[in-house]
């Protein structure tokens, strides 16, 4: 099991810097802003905790900003564990059914947090942002899937 967490772990480490890397290229050719969703997320959830995020105006902005793009990576590296527990306990569908998969899951667990919260109204989506929310997810599912095959290639 422990390779299957290790391995996955990295799988899902690089599966969130090709997410990210897909995230970009989108700015840049639909010259669109960074979402703001991340941030929100994590005042949704300080909103319902006990706890608090220290500081104020910038300074609490720009840890939240941190928080957001940090929850990111450790849902990326959380999910490819996940898939590589499953991938060395046997579970090996097609490469492509693995990788469609993978990318799924990490979008419900992102997509779903945010429904959940209220920060985002998944119903109101039109089809350009389903396609690209999907997109990048699909990124990581092909590079996590990919990894954790040539990880665990037996």
């Amino acid at each position: 099991m422990g390779l299957g967490i290790l391995s996955g772990a990295a799988a899902g480490a690089a599966g969130s810097t090709a997410l990210n890397a897909a995230t970009y290229v989108d700015m840049i050719v639909r010259g669109r802003p960074a979402s703001s969703t991340p941030e929100e997320t994590i005042e949704a959830i300080d909103d319902r905790t006990a706890g608090s995020i220290p500081g104020e105006g910038e300074t609490r902005d720009n840890r939240v900003s941190g928080i957001g793009s940090l929850s990111g990576i450790v849902t990326g590296v959380a999910v490819g564990a996940l898939f590589g527990v499953l991938r060395q306990a046997g579970v090996r569908p097609h490469p492509l059914l693995g990788a469609a998969l993978t990318g799924l899951t990490v979008m419900a667990f992102t997509d779903g947090t945010m429904a959940k919260l209220g920060v985002s109204d998944l119903r109101q989506l039109g089809v350009s942002d389903w396609v690209a929310d999907l997109l990048p997810h699909l990124t990581y599912g092909a590079v996590t899937w990919s990894v954790l095959a040539a990880l665990q290639d037996d």
